[in-house]
């Protein structure tokens, strides 16, 4: 008997949707790319409910006649490539033929489109792949398409879908990437019939800064190289500009958004010595490249990228980002204008009047030593080196494996970092920033459990900006972050007053903190309120810790270890770190043999 049979096309229409369409994001950016290759200057976007209800692109492109409108919903229909050839020459954005097959399979789909010299227009709807209606319509030229209900015939998958907030979020990334490499069309995105962005045709470096906010125009490095292998154009942030968080980091080829970790690394190179351990800049860099020179038939979502002279091109894009960096960078020019200085005579030993003038000379005895018994002092100075026997013995730190008490006699600090505590088996080395990084972190997880904080006004309140990518969440993140203590008002545009921030964070950049706090919450993604606690928390104690480098006196180490001891987990800092080791007698023993 034989097994093996044609699947029917429901059922491979969504099997490929697995591949193309993994979340509403996903639909808005295949509709965008037909737009764009079908000419549209003005693309509008409209969903409801993050796109689980419903997503609307309308284009002003050239449309379609009834037939091709029809067939565009089948497999492997398309009018951007002819022949295998082709892939090796791709000049549009889409050119597999399935996004709308796919999407068409796990959606309820309405169309309507005109051409632009047809009277009238078309109208279709489908559901789940079977095509429900086909009528004659009075239209605008372009396309209009609805699509709602995504995933209604597939519950596994919808069930999977993230929280709105989630899902707007990944709407917007997949927006600004498609609306970054082409300045030049008109983009609006409403959410819930509110608008998220309204951008107008203009240049690169101005999309930009309607994206991200004028902000960013101060920190940005023009990078331009032209060479027979590509030409490379964009902008670069300036090394004071590093973050280790937030940054903005963006590769377009030939029309189309890409990620590479070997040409983002080459970028980082070129600050070789420039960026802090573990911080990075924004960049946003356009290669032109001959078509026939990359692959980008890999993936259905094409945003991986084969190039045939990848490393040349790595090169270029190194040398490229140095020359910007160093144009930037100015060196500081000897001066010498003398004029109305004071002169200063030149030493010369033999000249008259400076015969008298002697080379100090540094007087020791050559015969100290130490440790004779001559020099040695008179009296107590055995209490400056206790031997073992005789320094006082004191109790282990754990006295059981759960025990929950920290023994805070005697501490002792090193090189401005450790906490050294001597114990009866051995030597406890805790990190004096870790420790109180979870004392930190408890604290405010127990502001926002019960509601109580401080607030510490600054003497002049700051405007700190958000980009609208943010509008999403940004009103729930900003309410935990008034449940802590900030004080933050909306003055529209994306930007926020800063008026208080919690009290004992005094000596951190307001606008600094909130920025970095906010950003951190949002690429983490949102979900339950008290996973937004936990990253705000974590953010706030990283950032108001004892830092390495600072002094601390016995007091200070003690309250510190006092409040280390009251802490439910004093092992590990809340990202899992190790705060605690001791050194046992027995390895230190070992290790002077």
């Amino acid at each position: 008997m034989d097994i093996i049979q044609l699947l029917p096309d429901s059922v491979a229409n969504q099997i490929a949707a697995g591949e193309v369409i993994q979340r509403p994001a996903s639909v808005i950016k295949e509709l965008m790319e037909n737009a764009i290759d079908a000419g549209a200057t003005h693309i509008q976007v409209l969903v409801s409910d993050a796109g689980k209800s419903s997503i609307q692109v309308i284009d002003d492109g050239c449309g379609m006649s009834d037939t091709d409108a029809r067939l565009s919903f089948e497999r492997h229909a398309t009018s951007k490539i002819r022949q295998a050839m082709d892939l090796f020459s791709l000049h549009t954005m889409g050119f597999r033929g399935e996004a709308l097959a796919s999407i068409a399979a796990v959606a309820q789909v309405t169309l309507q489109t005109r051409r632009k010299d047809d009277e009238v227009g078309t109208r279709i709807r489908i559901d789940g792949s079977q095509i429900v209606e086909q009528d004659v319509v009075s239209c605008p030229a372009g396309c209009n398409f609805l699509i709602e209900n995504l995933f209604f015939n597939i519950p596994a998958r919808r069930k999977f879908l993230k929280s709105n907030a989630t899902e707007m979020s990944n709407i917007m990334q997949a927006f600004e990437r498609i609306v970054l490499v082409y300045p030049e069309i008109n983009f609006s995105l409403y959410s819930n019939g509110q608008e998220v962005l309204n951008l107008l045709a203009t240049n690169f470096h101005h999309r930009i800064l309607d994206v991200f906010g004028k902000k960013l125009n101060q920190q940005l490095l023009t990078v331009e190289a032209e060479t027979s292998v590509c030409k490379i154009s964009g902008f670069v942030g300036k090394p004071e500009s590093a973050r280790k968080k937030g940054c903005h980091q963006y590769f377009f080829v030939n029309g189309r958004y890409m990620k590479h970790p070997y040409f983002h690394k080459a970028v980082i190179t070129a600050f070789d010595r420039l960026l802090p351990d573990g911080e990075q800049v924004s960049y946003f860099i356009h290669f032109n490249v001959n078509p026939e020179d990359i692959d980008v038939n890999i993936h259905p979502v094409k945003t991986e990228i084969k190039f045939e002279n990848e490393q040349v091109i790595w090169q270029i894009l190194m040398a490229a980002v140095r020359d910007a960096v160093g144009k930037f960078s100015e060196v500081t020019s000897l001066d010498f204008d003398v004029e109305g200085r004071p002169n200063i005579p030149v030493f010369n030993a033999n000249s008259n009047g400076n015969t008298s003038v002697k080379v100090p000379r540094i007087d020791f005895n050559p015969t100290y030593n130490p440790f004779s018994e001559k020099h040695r002092p008179a009296k107590g100075w055995e209490e400056l080196f206790p031997n073992k026997e005789t320094a006082p013995k004191q109790n282990n730190l754990f006295t059981t494996e759960a025990s929950a008490t920290i023994n805070t006699e005697a501490p002792l600090q090193h090189q401005a970092k450790y906490i050294i505590i001597s114990q009866n088996d051995g030597v406890m080395i805790i990190d004096q920033h870790r420790a109180s990084m979870r004392v930190l972190y408890d604290e405010y997880m127990r502001n926002f459990q019960n509601h109580t904080s401080h607030t510490q006004k600054v003497l002049f309140p700051e405007v700190v900006q958000f980009p609208p990518s943010y509008a999403s969440s940004l009103d729930e993140i900003l309410t935990e972050l008034r449940t802590l203590g900030f004080d933050i008002t909306p003055l529209g545009g994306g930007n926020y007053s800063v008026a208080g921030i919690p009290s004992g964070l005094g000596g951190l950049d307001a606008v600094s903190l909130v920025g970095d706090l906010v950003t951190e919450a949002f690429e983490q993604g949102l979900g339950a309120s008290e996973q937004i606690h936990s990253i705000i928390a974590l953010g706030l104690a990283r950032r108001a810790a004892v830092p390495y480098g600072e002094i601390l006196d016995d007091s200070a180490m003690k309250q510190l270890l006092t409040q280390l001891s009251g802490c439910e987990n004093m092992r590990y800092t809340p990202d899992g770190k190790k705060i605690m080791n001791l050194i046992r007698d027995d390895e230190i023993e070992h290790s002077l043999c």
